[in-house]
């Protein structure tokens, strides 16, 4: 008698290298909490100061400011993976996701039906007849 083996795409990290970027999406009932050294490790990033990365780039005092998709301001729309354009100053909560739990997003089909579109829309290059 063999064994039911798990699931393992959902809880596997390494998928995360290949996602569209699934969770750097704003979703009702769900925050991005930027912290102090988060502002710190994207201010040496930058060259800038802590204080101009706050007026840059936070909403209120602990969040990413969004484009109008609700995507976070730097995700880049020219690739479909690796999205991240600050992946090595990202925030603590950016690199813990998902907190190894298994990913919501593929855990989730209804989570999946209201992001899925965004990123599409988000991907989609005009052509030079547009």
């Amino acid at each position: 008698m063999s064994e039911e083996r798990e699931y393992s795409l959902a809880g596997n990290k390494t998928f995360c290298n290949f996602c569209p970027g699934y969770c750097c999406y704003r979703i009702e009932s769900a925050s991005l909490y930027i912290m102090a050294e988060d502002i710190n490790r994207m201010a040496r990033h930058f060259n800038i100061t802590d204080g101009e990365v706050r007026k840059r780039y936070i909403e209120g005092k602990n969040t990413f400011k969004t484009r109008e998709d609700g995507s976070c301001i730097f995700l880049a729309n020219d690739r479909m993976c690796k999205r991240c354009s600050i992946h090595e100053a990202r925030p603590t909560q950016c690199r813990n996701f998902p907190y190894d739990k298994p990913c919501p997003y593929l855990e989730n089909a209804s989570l999946l039906a209201v992001i899925q579109p965004r990123i599409e829309q988000s991907l989609i290059v005009p052509t030079q007849n547009d």
